[in-house]
């Protein structure tokens, strides 16, 4: 026993230690895979590089992302650089080798996607994905707030969310488009003085029209000041030349895109129902219209194809269909403001990210070095 005892120590006493570099690339080798684990199983971080969920979230906000509240999804993509999306940092080189996709599957979470909970998803169209079809977990990342759930009656009446029969409530402080005529194009100081981060002139004779997207207060408090002449309700359609849609008015790049049978608009919208997982529909030039990409690109089917009026599933014709996952739609805050649902229509199941869940830092891109931090926006809860 004792033999073995020295034998031992010997070998731990004649046992080379570590290289500094070797601890370096074993440290670094520690922290990938620890954070790689952390950012799959439970939180991601991301940063808000858009304006259409202001005043809910600001430009330049970086939040924290929630993947255990809906569960975290098991990877698509194994052959994928740690720690990148789809291009290596600083590069316009891919991320990922597509050779191998696996079938992606949804550990089990402690909540279900609610209405009014801010969402981070992939966005579905190709057109929205650099023309690139993406693997579902490598598609772009968009954050909006969940307004209709699976099964849902949806519509929008003069830019109310109503769901089910009843009115959404609405986010504190969601903003809409306002023209807003002043004698003189409205100055940096009043924009910080309001918290208006941009503005577009739209003409200049010989008042000064301006588009700014503004919540009930600001309008409120912006009509006081002596300079402003009017502000009145707007759109965000440079072509109709900003005045407030009507209802059964059309916009083109509305969804569905049909225009006979859907003259929808952003402001008045609907009714949609929105597809869920085990309901059963009717195939006509309708429904087609409505869920047809859902049918073709999102739902699983290997050989869908719409043919005019017709469904065809593995070379079948079918004159009903059941939908084999459930989908969501999305808006933003920023109302006039944002690319969401209403323009390219609805988020799969799979392709949920994470819930919303506090920011850690925020940004002003706008701001001057010294007050660039906005302090109080630090570990606010997302609501």
């Amino acid at each position: 026993m004792n033999l073995k005892f020295w034998q031992k120590k010997e070998k731990e006493e004649n046992k080379k230690p570590k290289s500094k570099s070797r601890e370096w690339v074993d440290a670094i080798v520690f922290a990938v895979v620890a954070a790689t684990l952390i950012r799959f199983l439970i939180m991601e971080a991301f940063t808000i590089p858009t304006p259409s969920m202001e005043k809910s979230l600001l430009v330049g906000d970086f939040l924290f992302v929630s993947k255990f509240h809906y569960g975290s999804r098991t990877p698509a993509t194994p052959l994928q650089v740690p720690l990148t999306h789809q291009k290596i940092w600083l590069t316009n080189i891919p991320s990922y080798l597509d050779w191998i996709q696996l079938p992606q599957y949804r550990l089990p979470g402690f909540s279900e996607v609610k209405r009014n909970d801010v969402v981070v998803f992939n966005i579905p169209p190709i057109s929205l994905n650099e023309g690139i079809d993406y693997p579902v977990d490598l598609k772009t990342n968009y954050i909006k707030r969940c307004v209709g759930l699976p099964g849902d009656v949806l519509k929008i009446e003069d830019k109310q969310v109503i769901v089910n029969g009843e009115s959404l409530d609405n986010p504190e402080e969601m903003q809409f488009a306002h023209l807003v005529i002043s004698t003189n194009r409205l100055s940096q100081r009043v924009l910080e003085k309001f918290d208006i981060p941009e503005v577009q002139v739209v003409g200049t004779n010989p008042d000064v029209a301006q588009i700014l997207y503004l919540t009930d207060e600001q309008v409120a408090e912006l009509s006081k000041e002596s300079f402003i002449k009017e502000i009145r309700p707007a759109s965000n359609n440079p072509y109709k030349r900003y005045s407030p849609y009507e209802k059964g008015e059309l916009d083109e790049g509305i969804f569905p895109s049909d225009p006979e049978l859907f003259p929808w608009n952003s402001d008045w919208y609907g009714p949609i129902t929105i597809p869920k997982e085990g309901v059963t529909i009717e195939i006509n030039r309708e429904t087609l219209a409505t869920y047809g990409d859902v049918i073709t690109l999102y739902d699983h089917n290997e050989d869908a194809v719409i043919n005019g009026d017709k469904l065809l599933i593995d070379g079948n014709e079918v004159d009903s269909y059941t939908f084999k996952q459930n989908y969501y739609f999305m808006m933003g805050d920023n109302r006039h403001n944002s690319l969401d649902s209403r323009y390219w229509g609805f988020v799969p199941e799979d392709h949920i990210v994470g819930k919303g869940f506090f920011i850690w830092l925020s940004l002003d891109p706008n701001a001057g070095f010294f007050s660039k931090i906005r302090w109080s926006r630090f570990f606010n809860l997302i609501e």
